[in-house]
């Protein structure tokens, strides 16, 4: 149904989500960039070893928190959340599912940001 939401109104569900967050994530958020891409990059994919029929709905790109040193040379790109939109609308039916998938990616991957491994994962 959702196939043929246009990238403004993907990316206007996603500042819904996001103001929708608790404030201890929301508040995670003003150090980390979040980005909408069509589609997650095919060398991603085979890095992360996911198999055809898998989605990968968004990606955690920096350092964690627990990694962050005042010592650790510059250079390194800010951290960054990637939502791949092509692979929420594949799941999702209804917007009001869309929203609960953003929202709990989103989560996910600030779990990445604050040194969760995916078995750390709270769901």
């Amino acid at each position: 149904m959702f196939q043929r939401l246009s990238a403004e109104s993907f990316a206007r569900l996603v500042e819904q989500a996001i103001a929708g967050l608790p404030d201890e994530y929301a508040r995670l958020l003003d150090a980390v960039a979040v980005v909408v891409e069509d589609e997650p990059p095919p060398g991603v994919l085979n890095d992360l070893d996911i198999e055809d029929g898998e989605e990968l709905l968004g990606l955690y790109h920096g350092l964690s928190l627990n990694d962050e040193s005042f010592f650790r040379t510059g250079g390194q790109a800010p951290a960054q959340i990637s939502l791949y939109r092509g692979p929420i609308l594949r799941q999702c039916d209804t917007e009001e599912g869309m929203m609960q998938e953003i929202a709990d990616t989103l989560v996910h991957e600030l779990g990445h940001h604050v040194g969760l491994d995916d078995d750390e994962m709270p769901y």
